[in-house]
């Protein structure tokens, strides 16, 4: 089955589908779903061959991803994925609770039924994933409900910071979390959606509720790379990605 497009990620032109939008999204998509490790070298050659594309189609993603922040180019020594510390952590939550308790706030007691009913749609879906031990599916759809409330107070530039600090966000919860948990706990989303019914206090007091927890569920926890024909296996095998040779 393809994997669904995560919501976090950046919009683009409606009908694009070129060979370097596909290697971007799969790359992006693998950073927030933990497939890739914090810090693992991304090798164009590899890459090209895993994705049968031509170098410079790898080359032109990559290229995307680093000015989106998503991976690092580094001077003569290729791609990574970025490696954050919990120094950045403090920070990208800092950032966090100033957007996404605002947006709380600002949703409390304002919400649609049915906007509710796809919160809960999405929640549900979470938990669902959770429960079968779908983990790359249960932080998909972490990042979804995350950026489904940013959609809907309407305000895209606080659209466009979530999406800016989501692929960190999970690159901390994969090098930091204990256990290597998901980014988020299903149910902590279903206890925001029954603040958010309350009214603009108690949705911004759970909202930074659950952004304190989260932060501190951060440790030392140093996770083994993984080969990167492992990691995008799933988008390669779905039968969409573009086939290309070297001019």
């Amino acid at each position: 089955m393809k994997p669904a497009r995560p919501a976090a990620e950046p919009e683009r032109e409606e009908g694009a589908s070129t060979a370097t939008d596909r290697v971007y999204h799969a790359v992006y998509q693998a950073v927030l779903e933990h497939r890739l490790e914090p810090g693992q070298r991304l090798r164009e050659e590899e890459m090209a061959a895993e994705f049968g594309v031509s170098r410079t189609v790898v080359r032109q993603a990559l290229q995307r991803l680093a000015q989106d922040q998503v991976i690092e180019l580094m001077h003569n020594r290729g791609a990574r994925v970025p490696l954050p510390s919990l120094d950045d952590a403090r920070h990208v939550f800092e950032a966090r609770r100033m957007v996404e308790c605002e947006v709380a706030r600002r949703l409390g007691g304002q919400l649609s039924p049915q906007q509710v009913g796809e919160l809960q749609i999405i929640a549900q879906a979470e938990i669902d994933a959770d429960r079968r031990g779908d983990r790359a599916e249960a932080i998909r759809l972490s990042g979804e409900f995350h950026n489904a409330l940013a959609r809907m107070y309407g305000n895209p530039v606080f659209v466009r910071m979530l999406t800016g600090l989501m692929p960190t966000t999970s690159l901390l919860m994969a090098r930091f979390k204990l256990h290597g948990g998901q980014v988020c706990v299903a149910h902590r989303h279903v206890d925001l959606i029954s603040a958010l019914l309350k009214g603009s206090g108690p949705a911004a007091t759970e909202m930074r509720k659950h952004l304190v927890e989260l932060e501190q569920s951060l440790v030392a926890n140093p996770t083994p790379e993984r080969r990167l024909r492992d990691v995008f296996s799933a988008y390669r095998d779905n039968g969409e990605t573009p086939t290309e040779v070297e001019p």
